[in-house]
Order: structure tokens, then C-alpha cells, then sequence
């Protein structure tokens, strides 16, 4: 793939620009697909080297536009789709447009590469949509269940693109990113909003709920995976899961960041507007990548306590950065 055209939908996003970035890196000729808006913004992009940048060809469009989505994808022969709304709280109140962006969205780039006959197909799921954890560690064969819309809209583009792997051999894969995290990640993310808070200099924290386990991946893990899909033979149609493996509660992590930073005195209030509804809270999270490893040749190199405490310092190094924290408006809570 590395003399041939790839677009990545979703460019302009956290893992997005963080991807265009290591393709550049790694020679591939990359379009990104970025939102269009009438500020010339684009994204976490503008953040990027500008060495790296001007290799690269943005198109400015919606994700829900079927006729931006062709166009933007002519003339490519990959497209790692990325494109979607994440924020779980926002789904709460604004679920149609979630379902316009995710489900429709994933729809109009399966239907352009159907078209198009692109040769390859890396479509973004997510770790939400398995739910709390019925077994630990998780893998692919895991129960599918939606204990949010968001997660909803997630597994039904889940589904839309193993129908066309099914139905019109559309050589799509499914990478499903357990907890991504890392420099540039938005602040409605716990390990942001933890770090920024800290960075502002408060050392009583707003947080949610605290019990919960995740499986952070650190976001060059992330990429890594993503990569090692696209050039892996062999694993269309196949669901593959980008997790380090290793679980923590948030309240561990907070404790952990507070330690890196050097902060003795945390203490850590319950934010009711950041709690979930009781029923839709995910409680526990951990992957099992050994399908990850045995297909696409994939290991995190950020895992278990050592790995996450080393990421979490790149993390908080970028963050603390006075110029990356007065992107933060650390006094809001945001969804």
C-alpha cells in the first residue's frame, strides 16, 4: 500500500491526526479527510509538523454527504474510516445525530468503496460495544451489548460492515481500540480531564464514577494497530480487538497520574453531571489481544503498570505544556 493513495475519514480527531501523521512518517501518500467548517480549521491536523502536514492532501467534507464521501475517496485504494461521534454523554441527548454520523456515515463509505472497488477496508469499532465485561479478558467472540446509544450506533456500523464483507466481498477489517489515550486527546477523555485539572493546579479533581476499569491503550499502540492492519494479508472480514490487556480502575489511575505529577494531596469529588445513567455505565474493561498478535503481528509496547505509567508521562509532559493546557478549558465539564 505504501506507493498507493489511502484516505483516513475522521483525520482531524485525536487518533486520526495522530495516524496521518505516522503514515506520513512511514511513506504512505495520505488524503485526510477532515469536517468542514467555515473557520479553515483543521483539527488536531493544525497541531502536527508542518514538515509532515504539507505531505499531506486534506479534503474538507461530512462524513454524512455520500457524494463528499465518493469523491474524497476517489482515486484511493485503502481508506481507514474513523470518522464518528464518540462522546458518550453526548449521545444521551442528541442520539439522531449519531445514528446520521455513525450508521449512515460508515454506510456512505462502505457504498463508495464498494463502488470504487478500493482494496482494502479498515473500519473503526470500539470496546463499548461489548458492555461490561461478562468475561475477562474479553475477546471478539464476546457478547455484543449497547448500554449507551453511542455504543448502539457503533455496533450497528459494526455489523453494516462485516454485511458487506458478507454480502459483495468488500475486503473490510474491524479493529475494535480498547481505551485510547495520549497527547491531544480531548478533555471529555477521565486521563485528560484528570491531568488538566491537576496541570490548572487544583488538587481537589471532579470526577465520575470511580470503580470502573478500563484498558487503556496508548495512542501510538493505537496506531500501531491500525497500520498493522493495513498491511497484514489475510484478516478481511475478521473483528480484531487493540487493547494492552491490562486492567485498572479509574480511581488507580487518578492515583497514578497524581504520583507522576508529583501531587501528594489529591483528593477526588464525585461529579454527579459526569455520572452515567446506572444501567449504561461499562464497569469493567480488558482485552484480550492474542488474535491481534497471532494475525496482524501486533504488540502493545505501552502495557501492563510500567507501560501505562510511561505513557501516562508522555501524556502529562504534552499536557503540561502552558501552551497545549490554554487549549483546555479546564473549568467545564465536557461531554
Amino acid at each position: 500500500m505504501e506507493n498507493k493513495k489511502i484516505l483516513v475519514t475522521g483525520a482531524d480527531g485525536f487518533i486520526g491526526s495522530h495516524l496521518v501523521e505516522a503514515l506520513v512518517c512511514w511513506g504512505y501518500n495520505v488524503r485526510a479527510f477532515i469536517y468542514y467548517n467555515s473557520f479553515n480549521s483543521w483539527g488536531w491536523l493544525d497541531a502536527i509538523s508542518p514538515e509532515v502536514l504539507r505531505q499531506v492532501e486534506v479534503f474538507s467534507g461530512d462524513i454524512r454527504d455520500p457524494h463528499g464521501v465518493k469523491k474524497a475517496l476517489q482515486g484511493c485504494r485503502a481508506v481507514l474510516h474513523l470518522a464518528a461521534l464518540i462522546a458518550i454523554p453526548y449521545s444521551y441527548h442528541s442520539p439522531d445525530t449519531y445514528v446520521d454520523t455513525n450508521i449512515k456515515g460508515t454506510l456512505n463509505v462502505l457504498q463508495a468503496a464498494r463502488e470504487l472497488e478500493v482494496e482494502r477496508v479498515i473500519h473503526t469499532s470500539t470496546s463499548e460495544v461489548y458492555g461490561t465485561a461478562r468475561f475477562i479478558p474479553i475477546n471478539e467472540e464476546h457478547p455484543l451489548q449497547a448500554q449507551s446509544p453511542y455504543a448502539a450506533t457503533k455496533i450497528a456500523a459494526d455489523q453494516l460492515a462485516l454485511s458487506f464483507y458478507l454480502s459483495f466481498g468488500l475486503p473490510v477489517t474491524i479493529i475494535r481500540p480498547f481505551n485510547t489515550y495520549g497527547t491531544r486527546q480531548s478533555a471529555r477523555a477521565v486521563i485528560p480531564t484528570i491531568i488538566t485539572q491537576l496541570a490548572a493546579g487544583l488538587r481537589r479533581i471532579k470526577l465520575g464514577s470511580l470503580h470502573p476499569t478500563r484498558d487503556f491503550n496508548y495512542i501510538k499502540d493505537t496506531v500501531n494497530g491500525f497500520i498493522a492492519a493495513l498491511e497484514a494479508a489475510g484478516c478481511a472480514g475478521e473483528v480484531i480487538n487493540i487493547g494492552s490487556g491490562f486492567e485498572i480502575s479509574i480511581a488507580e489511575t487518578a492515583r497514578l497520574i497524581a504520583e507522576l505529577m508529583g501531587v501528594d494531596d489529591l483528593e477526588i469529588v464525585t461529579d454527579e453531571v459526569r455520572l452515567r445513567p446506572f444501567k449504561s455505565e461499562v464497569e469493567r474493561l480488558c482485552a484480550d489481544n492474542s488474535k491481534a498478535r497471532r494475525l496482524l503481528g501486533w504488540q502493545p509496547l505501552y502495557a501492563g503498570w510500567e507501560g501505562l505509567a510511561r505513557g501516562l508521562a508522555e501524556t502529562i509532559r504534552w499536557f503540561t505544556d502552558p501552551a497545549n493546557l490554554l487549549r483546555y478549558k479546564v473549568e467545564l465539564y465536557n461531554i
